[in-house]
């Protein structure tokens, strides 16, 4: 698995928000494009990331969601990965920091994939090793 690299198994282009976007807004992108998270972008620039999970806490907390900004919940981006790394790198950072979701960066910073649980597993399902 060293030689295949995230470019081959990431999702692109990614869903992006800023962080005035209102929570009801991105929930229903997210439901619309049946995926799990969206990736924030202020100008340009990676600033946090909004999951399936945050939405828990949203609903639990029941504050208005027509007036709450994704700014509010979204997590900081501690992890980001290249499309050149090898998938079993990223692998081991999801399981060592107990993560589901890496955006995928060119040499700029610019967001231009993610790479999930479910990408990685899609990946695996269709994977078949050689015959020994």
């Amino acid at each position: 698995m060293d030689d295949i690299f995230v470019a081959r198994v990431m999702s692109s282009p990614v869903h992006t928000v800023s962080p005035d976007t209102l929570v009801e807004e991105a929930a229903q992108e997210m439901l619309d494009a049946e995926i799990g998270s969206v990736v924030v972008v202020d100008d340009g620039e990676l600033v946090g990331i909004l999951t399936n999970t945050d939405f828990v806490k949203i609903v639990a907390e029941r504050k208005p969601k027509d007036q709450t900004p994704v700014s509010a919940y979204m997590m900081p981006v501690d992890v980001t990965t290249g499309a050149q790394i090898p998938i079993a790198d990223v692998a081991e950072s999801m399981v060592e920091h107990r993560i589901h979701h890496v955006p995928v960066v060119d040499d700029d910073g610019t967001v231009i994939g993610i790479v999930t649980t479910t990408d990685l597993a899609s990946y695996l399902s269709r994977f078949q090793p050689a015959s020994v």
